[in-house]
């Protein structure tokens, strides 16, 4: 079905992989557009409940195939408007926890689709570089949404201004990643976290996404508004009646997505 990602399901993860290893998995048209589609499918699947997003080989994603565009007039305005930006917006749209496991390097563009992402594992030989300002370029895909939110304004500036490159380690003590999986297990490491968020209530885990989403752009009296909006859908699901029985029956709940 899909030329440029993998997309396989089980256990209720959706797992995608950007799978142009030749290439460092670099953005091709193609590939923009599939991530999009793929995630449209996993919102859809109900036995979908997680969705891990990484790379084939040594790298996560190197950003955009300059080869994909060379030789070309590129209004990089509508460029992005027509291939990134409705595949950043999916990452948002989707109401289901999405992880980076980002496995080696995320360049660029690359690295704006992890921080579009809810959780980034990082294997340890993982690294992040903002690497737009080398070009002449602003950080696009996100980046300049994403990342100050995450780091701050001022680590984000550094970052962004200066194009260095952050290791896993560095990553981790700003922020910028959730957690440091070894490279050796890298894979099992991931599918187990992966594992865990597939057996949360799922319903009640896309309305906290929604919501401190939402929350991001509002001031705090339309926050709690929504808050009570979002309440009152999860208050009606049935992994809410099913956790307040397993609460007075003092046993481990049994989430099933509804």
């Amino acid at each position: 079905m899909y030329e440029t990602i993998l997309y396989e399901v089980y256990d209720g993860i959706a797992r995608m992989t950007m799978n142009r290893p030749d290439k460092f998995n670099a953005f091709t048209r193609q590939m923009n557009r599939e991530i999009t589609e793929a995630l449209k499918q996993a919102q859809k699947d109900d036995h979908v409940r997680c969705i891990v997003l990484t790379g084939a080989g040594k790298a996560f994603n190197a950003g955009q195939d300059l080869g994909d565009v060379q030789g070309t007039d590129v209004d990089y305005g509508e460029f992005l408007r027509k291939r990134y930006n409705p595949m950043i917006l999916q990452f948002q749209k989707t109401e289901k926890p999405i992880i980076a496991a980002v496995n080696g390097v995320a360049v660029g563009a690359g690295m704006s689709v992890a921080l579009a992402c809810d959780i980034r594992l990082a294997s340890e030989n993982a690294s992040f570089i903002d690497v737009f300002v080398s070009i002449g370029l602003v950080p696009d895909s996100g980046g300049c949404y994403f990342l100050p939110r995450i780091v701050g304004i001022g680590k984000a500036l550094e970052l962004a201004i200066t194009g260095e490159k952050v290791s896993a380690e560095e990553a981790y003590r700003i922020g910028l990643v959730n957690k440091i999986c070894s490279a050796e297990n890298f894979e099992a490491e991931v599918m187990a976290y992966a594992a865990k968020l597939a057996k949360l209530p799922t319903r009640a885990v896309g309305l906290i996404k929604r919501t401190m989403y939402k929350g991001l752009q509002m001031n705090l009296e339309e926050t709690l508004e929504y808050e009570a909006f979002a309440q009152e859908i999860a208050g009606n699901t049935e992994d809410h009646k099913e956790g307040v029985k397993a609460f007075f029956q003092k046993r481990s709940p049994e989430f099933t997505g509804r």
